[in-house]
Parts: C-alpha cells; structure tokens; sequence
C-alpha cells in the first residue's frame, strides 16, 4: 500500500533539518528583542562569566562556587521552564542530569579546595593521601 503511494518508510538518505530540543522554543514572545528571547541562556552565562571574572581576581573559591552554583540554575531553569530557548541542548532529562551533576561536582570541589577547606570529606581525604604520597 506504501508502494502505491510512492512513500517510503525508510529515512532519507541527506538529512536536510534537525529537530529542535524539547523545551527549545523562545523563552520570551518573538517581538521580544533577541536577548529577552534568551534570558535563561544569558543568566547562566552571565554568572558563569562572574564567577570567571573573580577567580581571575584571586578569589577563587567565591568565582568557582559562583560557576557551579550557575550551572545548577541553570539545571532549575531547564526543569522548572516550558522552554529556555538555547539553554535547551539536548532532552530536558539529559540537560538537567548534566548540568545539575557538573554544578554539583564544581560545588564540592570548591568548598574542598586547600587552604582551608570549607568542607571536609574523610573518606576523600584518605584517597588523596593514599594516591599522592
């Protein structure tokens, strides 16, 4: 019946778009001025910039606490938004899994970084000391 048509089920051999990530349309109306479109984007990137901005000043863990807590709004905008414009990359599943964890892992390894650790993990400690001796 598909042959009578002349359709086949078969993908096309050149792929001429791709679809767009769930949760990939305009955050803001489309009259709106292309950086309200993507504010979510923009705040993330803004803080992460922030967080650069002072670690190049010598306040190293504020900027990389700054970074990893942006990444982490970044995971709350992708979650809690219908849609985040160019934050959205992959499925919102994805987007949330990776920019939650790397936010997370940011996070921690700040609080721990030495000289005074703000956080202190023994077990870590231990594998530390075990690897570098």
């Amino acid at each position: 019946m598909l042959a009578e048509r002349g359709k086949s089920r078969r993908p096309p051999k050149v792929t001429r778009d791709t679809a767009r990530p769930e949760g990939g349309g305009r955050a803001a109306p489309g009259g709106a001025p292309a950086p309200a479109r993507q504010w979510p984007l923009l705040a993330v990137l803004g803080a992460t910039g922030l967080g650069l901005l002072l670690v190049a000043f010598d306040a190293f863990r504020i900027g990389t606490l700054l970074i990893g807590l942006a990444l982490i709004g970044g995971a709350v905008l992708r979650w809690a938004l219908p849609s985040v414009g160019m934050l959205a990359v992959r499925s919102r599943f994805t987007d949330i899994f990776t920019y939650g964890g790397l936010g997370l892992v940011i996070v921690l390894l700040a609080l721990m970084a030495q000289p005074h650790a703000w956080l202190k993990i023994p077990f870590l400690e231990d594998v530390l000391h075990f690897t570098v001796q």
